[in-house]
């Protein structure tokens, strides 16, 4: 090959590459893709430095819970605590995180350090599932009628009907769900006895072994039952406000009154037409909340003794379990980030101008 040709194929070659990137950095896809990963190792980042800022370690938390609760002396508590962890939390965070991000790119979450020699993945495994049925089930059935009664609200606005789910909605969005949680426990539980709180508690009974069975099914819904109530009671009212404002806007638009003017039937621009549209931010927040009501469920299991996510993240909180608290935060943050990334999708799906866009 001349020196003349090679000269012209390398700004050929060039020129090639610049034009794929450009085009790559047009996909709509990749760029989220990008955006996802970049989101997931800022965050990465920041737990593993955050948890590590935190009063005490590993081995001063259970030192101290040695000392108090089985008097052992300082240095046979520091002995103990020393043989059952062998960590070093002497090394510098730096060595520390690098070991850590290399663990993590070959699919290693780490061991956890209370519970010796278990795999953080399957711990989290193990108590993940039961988070992702009591937040789902009861976000479908805040979500499902939390439409329902928003479209009522707003087809009767001005009626007695209105004005009184209008107040329980405003009341029930505005109270934190803990402090929900905690009257169900305190009223329901306690004072009425309408739930056997302490037969409730865990994820299932003592022997019931996960299977596609009626016998199975029912006790898993009967041990998630104050959870769900608690989730359902604090989120079904943002979805009635949410659902009867956006109804209010759609029937207010030209294509539904000319839907009226053709003499369509009713149920059909109820669905067709005002429930399609009014429900399109809506199915927006409900991707996203699963991702953050999964992050928000430490108190509620905390307080309901159910054996989920959350319940895992608050004992590693308190036994300073650096590698379980960091694999939690990293599984709750990638639920956020899918969430919105779903989010997305739904919206293009149910909207074909976002499609087109």
């Amino acid at each position: 090959m001349t020196t003349t040709s090679l000269a012209q194929s390398t700004p050929s070659r060039r020129f090639d590459v610049l034009y794929w990137l450009r085009r790559l950095s047009r996909n709509f896809i990749l760029r989220r893709v990008l955006m996802a990963l970049a989101k997931i190792y800022v965050v990465i980042t920041l737990t593993f430095f955050i948890v590590r800022l935190m009063p005490t370690n590993p081995i001063e938390a259970y030192v101290n819970e040695l000392i108090d609760q089985y008097g052992f002396t300082y240095q046979e508590a520091r002995d103990q605590a020393a043989a059952l962890y062998g960590i070093d939390l002497e090394a510098s965070l730096w060595t520390q995180y690098l070991e850590y991000m290399k663990n993590l790119l070959h699919g290693d979450l780490g061991t956890s350090y209370r519970s010796k020699g278990t795999p953080v993945a399957k711990m989290i495994a193990k108590f993940l599932p039961w988070t992702l049925f009591s937040v789902g089930v009861s976000l479908l059935i805040s979500f499902t009628l939390g439409m329902l009664l928003g479209m009522i609200m707003a087809y009767r606005r001005g009626s007695v009907l209105d004005h009184v789910l209008t107040t329980i909605a405003s009341i029930f969005s505005s109270i934190p769900n803990y402090l929900v949680g905690m009257m169900i426990l305190v009223f329901l539980g306690v004072q009425w006895k309408i739930f056997p709180i302490t037969k409730m508690r865990g994820a299932m009974s003592p022997g019931m072994k996960p299977e596609l069975s009626w016998a199975f099914i029912k006790d898993i819904f009967y041990h998630a039952t104050m959870p769900i109530l608690t989730y359902v009671l604090t989120t079904i009212g943002g979805w009635m406000l949410a659902m009867k404002s956006n109804t209010i806007n759609t029937l207010g638009e030209d294509y539904v009154t000319v839907a009226k003017a053709r003499g369509l039937k009713e149920s059909r621009i109820i669905t067709s037409y005002v429930g399609r549209n009014a429900s399109l931010p809506l199915f927006t927040q409900l991707a996203i909340s699963i991702g953050f009501i999964v992050g928000g469920s430490a108190l509620i299991e905390f307080i309901f003794v159910y054996q989920g996510v959350g319940q895992l993240l608050l004992n590693s909180i308190n036994y300073r379990d650096y590698p379980v608290m960091q694999g939690v935060f990293l599984v709750i943050t990638i639920a956020v980030i899918l969430a919105n990334f779903l989010a997305e999708f739904v919206y293009g799906w149910l909207d074909p101008r976002i499609r087109v866009q």
